[in-house]
């Protein structure tokens, strides 16, 4: 029998060795690949809240007036209604007449949830992401609003930078709810994506964190 059949390249390398690992094609997808679909998610989210949030607005307004024009709209009387009003302020009208620094306070919340989403990994999540997602729809609809772009020369001076709101809310004889500031969509997104990062934070992470205890035990 010839032994040539029977000779192993040594030069070559085998399957397990250092070099046949090297030259082998990356199995993961790049980083970017990796952000595609969640970036698309969370632009998404934040459009569709943003135009939701702009489009009741414009409506509303349009149809009850600006505040004092009308009576309150009762879908539930008494409980839940429409009625216009503008916040010069913030939450529950503090700060009033700081819009343009609330403003700027906007901006860079909305420049740290993007370095959050795609520089530290919030997009490897879904719930960061719809959570994200929601909160920037809700900032972006309030930032529209402080900047002015809804505001023109006829309108009271103290309004330029005050939060349009619409939704009426009491319950009456209850604390806090007797009334409750008027709030809009943008307030209502706020607040779910908040109420989701607490949720984040206290179940699913230590539910993680559980996991975690039990395998490495």
């Amino acid at each position: 029998m010839d032994s040539s059949f029977d000779h192993t390249d040594e030069t070559a390398p085998s399957p397990k060795s250092p070099i046949a690992t090297e030259t082998e094609p990356a199995r993961d997808s790049p980083p970017e690949s990796k952000q595609l679909i969640p970036g698309i998610l969370f632009a998404l989210l934040a459009s569709l809240g943003l135009a939701a949030d702009l489009t009741s607005k414009q409506l509303i307004f349009q149809w009850r007036g600006l505040p004092g024009q009308s009576d309150p709209w009762w879908l539930i009387d008494g409980v839940l209604g429409i009625q216009t009003a503008v916040n010069p302020g913030a939450v529950f009208g503090m700060g009033a007449g700081k819009g343009m620094l609330f403003a700027v306070f906007s901006i860079f919340a909305i420049a740290g949830i993007v370095l959050w989403m795609f520089r530290f990994g919030g997009c490897q999540s879904k719930w960061l992401t719809w959570t994200l997602g929601l909160i920037t729809g809700g900032i972006l609809g309030n930032l529209y609003d402080r900047l002015g772009f809804w505001w023109d020369d006829h309108l009271p001076l103290e309004w330029k930078s005050g939060v349009r709101d619409w939704v009426l809310f009491r319950v009456e004889g209850l604390p806090f709810f007797d009334p409750w500031p008027n709030f809009n969509i943008a307030d209502a997104l706020l607040v779910v994506g908040a109420c989701m990062l607490l949720y984040q934070s206290l179940v699913l992470e230590n539910n993680q964190k559980e996991s975690e205890r039990m395998i490495s035990d």
